[in-house]
């Protein structure tokens, strides 16, 4: 029975058969083709030129990583992406030192560096008198606690006090010959 019903008719396999494309559809088809033939070409184009421009990829409307970002912005994306979170706060603290320790303790007191070795974490701290660099040692554990408190659990395990230093070792004309410097005062 062939297709008086308005059903295309079926053949041997039981499949519908399709009709041929006409002339309009294999011309859309053509037009499609070459479209997107045209449109690579012109992508590849575009991209030569800027690439002998030295631009390389442009940013477009939307946001992307491209884009240029304020200085505040750039400088956290830096140290998250480089771990330098811990050494970042460290320094914080180094810079608000009077605010952490108080003003007399800070007067007297002057963070040096800060070991991030993850087996030491030592921070060092020089005082300009053998009392003040006592008294630190006193308030150590407390300061620990005040700093991890402030950075986070573990980052400083300890503080290393350091007193006032010696005079300066000055290897002059005037030195005697065999001595080691002034502190080779006794024979």
């Amino acid at each position: 029975m062939s297709g008086v019903s308005g059903e295309p008719s079926q053949g041997p396999s039981g499949e519908g058969k399709r009709p041929e494309p006409s002339g309009v559809d294999l011309a859309r088809v053509a037009l499609r083709a070459a479209k997107e033939q045209a449109r690579a070409r012109g992508a590849a184009a575009q991209q030569k030129k800027q690439a002998r421009r030295g631009g390389g990829l442009r940013s477009g409307a939307r946001a992307d990583g491209r884009d240029p970002l304020p200085l505040g912005a750039a400088i956290n994306r830096l140290i998250t992406e480089r771990g330098w979170e811990t050494p970042a706060a460290v320094g914080g603290v180094m810079g608000r030192w009077p605010q952490i320790v108080g003003e007399d303790l800070a007067n007297h007191c002057v963070p040096l560096r800060y070991d991030e070795d993850p087996d030491e974490r030592v921070l060092t701290v020089q005082c300009d008198s053998t009392a003040w660099a006592t008294q630190l040692r006193l308030l150590a554990p407390q300061l620990v606690a005040r700093l991890n408190a402030d950075l986070g659990h573990g980052t400083v395990r300890l503080i290393k006090v350091l007193g006032p230093g010696g005079p300066q070792r000055r290897f002059g004309p005037l030195r005697a010959p065999g001595s080691t410097g002034p502190g080779d005062t006794y024979g």
